[in-house]
Order: structure tokens, then C-alpha cells, then sequence
């Protein structure tokens, strides 16, 4: 199997899925990732230290999790709206073109991030299923200080057991130690550990990522 995750910014893809990526990976399974926009030039008094800063943690995480190391489409982070969504689309159509994926992960349309949702629009016009389409799955995750931010109810109905791959997912975390932030935000690792508790619990388990499913193809 191979698994493309469709993310907005670095650490998306740790905070949403990083510990299904790191299950997929240990039972041998090819995990890529793609990342839209920079994830930081957006803020006041960033520059290309700051993009390249960004890349190396999103570097290490892929490593923690191992996964393959990151395409990076350098889009203008929180501008995504900016862009002509045909630009977005084509970037995720190339990386799909590269990578082959039989699974992909990305944001949940009604998250508060602007580029969340575009980046959802512009995987699912990607993906979209006709004749010879290699996606049989796409699932959505949820991103910590987005998804639960907005008024769009996230009703996850599908959990993966992360009880062992959780600490990868924390380590994943810890890459990204810029953008963590103290508890009780959201977005705090001991909130992140929480919330894969609570998602496990809702499912008997002793920690899970919860998706919902977009789509699913049995063959």
C-alpha cells in the first residue's frame, strides 16, 4: 500500500495523522507527504531562514514518524485564497502522479484555516474518481486549534489504533517545537496526548486518531 498525505503546513500532517503514518510505515507501507503552503510567511518578520527552519522540522518529523521525505509546494501561507485553486489542484495532481497512492489523508472541509479548506477542495478535485484512479480511500483528519475552532461539526467514524505508535507521533510533535504551545491550548502536547486518549477511548482503545470518511471503494 501507499499512503500520500495531502497536509496545508508542516505539522498538519503530525497533528492530524502522524500516528497512522508511523503504523503504516512500521507494517512496511511506502507514507508520502505533500505540503501546500510554507507554514510561516504569513507572520510579521519571516524570511527564508524561517521557510527553510520550517522544512528541516518538517524533515525531522518525517523521519520520526518514517515517513518519505516531504514535497513542498512553497505556497503563501494563510493565502492559499490568493491563489487560483487550478494552481492547487495541479500541485496535488503531480504529487499524486509521483507517488501512486492507494490512500489519501487530508484536512477536514470545514476547518477554521482558510488554507484547511482549500487544500480539502483541491485534494478531493484531484482525487476524484474516474476510470484508472489509483486513490481507493480518502480519509479526514482533524488538525487541533482548527477543526474544533469552527462551527463545522468534524463527526469522525473511523479510528485507528495508535496505542503503538503514539510516542511517534509525539516525537513527530517535538520537531515541530515552534509551533506547540503551552497547555491548556489545543495545540499543547499534553492536549494532543488528550485528545488521542479520548479518541481512543471512544472506540476501546488506549489511544486512536479519529477520520471521517470521504470516500471508500471496496473492488
Amino acid at each position: 500500500m501507499t499512503v500520500l498525505v495531502i497536509a496545508a503546513h508542516p505539522d498538519d500532517e503530525a497533528l492530524g495523522c502522524g500516528g497512522t503514518m508511523a503504523r503504516h510505515a512500521g507494517q512496511g507501507e511506502d507514507v508520502h507527504v505533500l505540503f501546500l503552503a510554507d507554514g510561516v510567511t504569513s507572520r510579521d518578520e519571516t524570511g527564508e531562514a524561517d521557510v527553510e527552519k520550517r522544512r528541516a522540522a518538517a524533515l525531522a518529523a518525517a523521519r520520526a514518524l518514517g515517513a518519505k521525505p516531504p514535497r513542498f509546494a512553497s505556497m503563501p501561507d494563510n493565502k492559499l485564497d490568493t491563489v487560483p485553486l487550478l494552481d492547487v489542484v495541479k500541485a496535488v495532481e503531480e504529487a499524486l502522479t509521483e507517488t501512486v497512492p492507494d490512500v489519501v489523508y487530508t484536512h477536514h472541509g470545514g476547518d477554521l484555516n482558510v488554507d484547511h479548506g482549500i487544500v480539502h477542495r483541491a485534494a478531493l478535485t484531484a482525487c476524484r474518481p474516474q476510470p484508472g484512479c489509483p486513490v481507493r480511500a480518502i480519509y479526514a483528519f482533524e488538525v487541533p486549534s482548527s477543526t474544533e475552532w469552527n462551527d463545522s461539526v468534524f463527526i469522525p467514524n473511523r479510528f485507528v489504533d495508535i496505542g503503538a505508535t503514539l510516542d511517534a507521533k509525539m516525537k513527530a510533535l517535538a520537531c515541530y517545537a515552534g509551533e506547540m504551545r503551552p497547555f491548556p491550548h489545543p495545540r499543547s502536547l499534553e492536549a494532543i496526548e488528550a485528545l488521542a486518549r479520548w479518541r481512543g477511548a471512544s472506540a476501546g482503545l488506549e489511544a486512536a486518531e479519529a477520520f471521517h470518511i470521504i470516500r471508500q471503494v471496496v473492488p
